[in-house]
This record gives C-alpha cells, sequence and structure tokens, in this order.
C-alpha cells in the first residue's frame, strides 16, 4: 500500500521545524526552498535536483579537491622512494604504515568532527598532516635514516576523511528526502571513482617525468586546497553534537555498523590485492605502463554503475540490496582467475566495478539508519577505516603469493578476499534488518515504512 501522503503545507511545516529542532536556520530554510519547488521539478534528473541547494555544488567541489590524496598518496610515495632509493619493500612498507595510521588516526578527528564541528577539527588537523607530509619528503630527498620516513608516514594519518564530511553535509541538508539523499550518496562515489581514475596517472606520471617528490607534493597541496575551501563553507556545516547530546562511547558499539566494517575489512582486502597483482601482470605481459590504464578502466566500471544506480527510484529493504552487492562484487572475482592477457583482464575488471559504487551508496544508507545523527560522521570513517585496513592487508598478501607463485595465481587473493566478505555479510545480515529506532538517528522520519516492509519480506 502507498503511504499517504500529508499535505504539502504540513510537509513544509513539518521541514521547518525539523526532529528535535536541532537543524540552522539555513537547513531549515534549505529545505523550505526545495519542498516549494518539487512540483516544478517532476521530471528534472536527481542530480540536478540535489545541486539547487546552495551551497551544494561549492563544498562537492571543495569535497572532490580534498580527496585526491586519498588515491595519489599511497601510490605516490611508493613510486617516490622505489626512484629514490630503488627499495620496494621499503616503499611498499611506507605505504602500509601511511594507511594503517589514517584507518587509526581518521575516526578519532571524526569523532570530533561530530562534537566540535568541521571547521575547529579539520584545520588543525591537516596542518599537522601537511606538515609530517613534508617532513616525510624532505627525509626522502635528504636521504634520512629509515625510522624517520616512518616517522613521518605515521604523522600524515592525520588527514581527515573528506568523504565523509561531505557526506555528512549532505545528509544535513536532505534528512527529510531518501531520494534526494540517495542521489547525493551516489554522485559522491561517483566521485571518488573519477579521483581513482585521475589520481594514480597524475601521482605517477609527475613522480618519473619531473622529479621523484612531485606526486606526493601535489597530494599535498589538494589535501589544503580542498580542506581550508570547505570549511570556509560554514552555512553548509553540519550542527555539531556537543558532549552532553552523545549517547556516549563510539558509533562503534553499534551492532550494525560493526557488520559493515568488517565486511569492508574483507572488501577493501580485494581492492588492495587487485593493485598489486595487475601491475605484476601487466609487468609479466611486458607493458608495466599499461597497468594504471587497465585499473582506470576498473574504477570507470564503479563509476557508470554509480551514475546509472543514482538515478534509479529502488524500493525494497535497503539492507537486502547491500547484500546482494556484496555478493556481487564476491561473484565478480571469478573471471579473473580465468585472465591470459591484458585486454581480457580490462573487461573483466570493468565488469568487476560495476557493482563497487552501488555498494558504496548503499552502505553508507545503512550507516545513516544503524548511527545516532551525533556519530554519522564517525560512523562514515569507520566505514573508510575498515577499507583502509583491508586494503593493507590485501596489498601485502598479494605480494607475498605474487613472489611466491606468479602474478597469476596472486588473482586467488582477491577471490577469497571476496568470499570471505560474503560470508561476513551473510552472518551479519540479521543486525542490519530491521534498523533500529535509534533517538537522532539519520533516518527517524522514514525508517518505519522499510522496517515494516523488511519484516513482512523476511
Amino acid at each position: 500500500m502507498l503511504p499517504i501522503l500529508p499535505p504539502a503545507s504540513d510537509r513544509r511545516e513539518t521541514a521547518l521545524r525539523g526532529p528535535g529542532g536541532d537543524r540552522n536556520l539555513y537547513q531549515r530554510s534549505t529545505i523550505l526552498t526545495l519542498l516549494t519547488a518539487e512540483s516544478a521539478l517532476p521530471s528534472a534528473s536527481p542530480y540536478r535536483a540535489i545541486f539547487a541547494a546552495p551551497g551544494a555544488k561549492e563544498f562537492s567541489a571543495a569535497g572532490f579537491l580534498g580527496r585526491m590524496p586519498l588515491s595519489m598518496a599511497g601510490i605516490g610515495v611508493v613510486t617516490m622512494v622505489s626512484e629514490l632509493t630503488g627499495r620496494y619493500g621499503l616503499a611498499g612498507a611506507l605505504s602500509a604504515t601511511l594507511a594503517l595510521s589514517a584507518a587509526v588516526i581518521g575516526p578519532q578527528i571524526s569523532r570530533l568532527v561530530d562534537r566540535h564541528g568541521q571547521r575547529r577539527v579539520l584545520r588543525p588537523a591537516t596542518l599537522v598532516a601537511l606538515a609530517a607530509v613534508l617532513g616525510l619528503l624532505l627525509s626522502a630527498h635528504r636521504g634520512w635514516p629509515d625510522w624517520t620516513l616512518f616517522v613521518f608516514a605515521a604523522g600524515s594519518g592525520c588527514v581527515p576523511s573528506v568523504g565523509s564530511m561531505v557526506r555528512a553535509r549532505w545528509a544535513a541538508i536532505y534528512a527529510d528526502s531518501p531520494r534526494e539523499l540517495h542521489a547525493a550518496y551516489a554522485w559522491e562515489s561517483i566521485v571518488d571513482e573519477i579521483c581513482f581514475i585521475v589520481g594514480p596517472v597524475i601521482s605517477i606520471g609527475l613522480s618519473t617525468s619531473w622529479f621523484p617528490e612531485a606526486g606526493p607534493l601535489l597530494a599535498a597541496c589538494f589535501l589544503a586546497a580542498g580542506v581550508f575551501s570547505l570549511t570556509a563553507q560554514r552555512a553548509t556545516e553540519p550542527v555539531p553534537h556537543p558532549r552532553g547530546q552523545h549517547s556516549g562511547g563510539s558509533a562503534l558499539r553499534s551492532r550494525g555498523l560493526q557488520v559493515l566494517v568488517a565486511t569492508f575489512m574483507a572488501t577493501g582486502a580485494i581492492f588492495g590485492a587487485i593493485d598489486v597483482v595487475t601491475v605484476a601482470f601487466a609487468e609479466d605481459e611486458g607493458h608495466k605502463g599499461a597497468a594504471s590504464l587497465v585499473l582506470a578502466v576498473y574504477a570507470a566500471g564503479s563509476c557508470l554503475a554509480g551514475a546509472v544506480f543514482g538515478v534509479l527510484r529502488l524500493s525494497g529493504p535497503v539492507s537486502r540490496r547491500w547484500l546482494w552487492g556484496i555478493c556481487a562484487i564476491a561473484v565478480s572475482m571469478i573471471p579473473l582467475q580465468l585472465v591470459g592477457n591484458l585486454p581480457f583482464l580490462a573487461v573483466a575488471l570493468f565488469v568487476a566495478g560495476l557493482a563497487i559504487a552501488p555498494t558504496m551508496v548503499t552502505t553508507m544508507a545503512l550507516v545513516e539508519r544503524h548511527v545516532p545523527r551525533a556519530h554519522l560522521t564517525e560512523g562514515m570513517t569507520w566505514v573508510s577505516t575498515g577499507l583502509a585496513v583491508g586494503v593493507a592487508l590485501g596489498s601485502s598478501a598479494a605480494g607475498w603469493v605474487v613472489d611466491a607463485a606468479g602474478a597469476r595465481a596472486g588473482y586467488a587473493v582477491p577471490a577469497v578476499a571476496g568470499a570471505l566478505a560474503a560470508a561476513v555479510a551473510f552472518l551479519g545480515y540479521r543486525r542490519l534488518r530491521p534498523a533500529p529506532q535509534r533517538e537522532g538517528s539519520g533516518a527517524d522520519g522514514r525508517q518505519d515504512r522499510e522496517d515494516r516492509t523488511e519484516q513482512r519480506v523476511a
């Protein structure tokens, strides 16, 4: 049965009041503007609709710049150190240190953001990260002892999760508009994939053709420009939730979030392993430089799927769509076991990429449902943390297998990781359905209908 909507005047009044009255005046007026204009946009693209919100284009553009280091830093450090020293073991260890440091520090930064606001936390954290990156570049250039490289790499983990900050802004604006929020999350997944298409190419190209430190240096410039531009936009900044408004503890206390993070650790291992094995496979084929193009095709598949997914009007339980997405990622690893040449590998990775962005969109929607609003940024960052840890583990495992048995055998690592991700998703599925009715959660207004639907399906 279709839900009976209240009159438009009542909907506008509800939007103005907001749940608990904790939105600022800007966000309330934004919602009113969008509700007033909704009848004029019946056939408009969802992407056009979401950018009707004042300031949306500006903070999304800033988020794009701030996220470029996500795809440039690790590969930039590997390229820089290997160019300067020829020591790939040291380069890989530094890249893993950088990823694990960000995985540990990132959620703590996001927890402070939830309590004190983005501007007050992100700017000093970014300054610390920039100082550490510059120290890393200087110590590598001057040939200082290895331990200094690891110290500065660990300090670089203060890089904030800019993607979580941007998604939190979308969630604040469209908290009561599920279709627009779905499109906004899809758009941000597209931006993520664009970063992973162009970032490594830029980083590797600069470090190999200009000077070794060029890639990480440009990544630091992108970080500074993105974060300081984002935090300058105060009107769209989510309202902070001081300690007294928190339910206590970490967002990771949520049983649903625990399932998402554990699943994405295994999913991250897929991504990390594919990067390493694809480079090794391309080298075996005599075209090592083609590895970046093949990986770009992988990201392009995800980007295309995310763009289509964002315009779909989907029904049914979100948790079930998430489970199917994880299973699709796992199954897409099977054809990789049959690769015989680079063109076949590119096609297989393009198909595999089709499941990534839709699953990420659904994951962020589940985080919004299972984590209280006062912990939303932290909850989103924990998912990124799970991915980062998985990437580090997958890269290490894949490197070991490639050294021991060759590049083709290395594709068994993402296959095993995919099976593990699917197993964790199945075992934890009950924790994701139905989503708990938590005071102050990101889905207070719409979760009842979805929960009843999911209970009937079950």
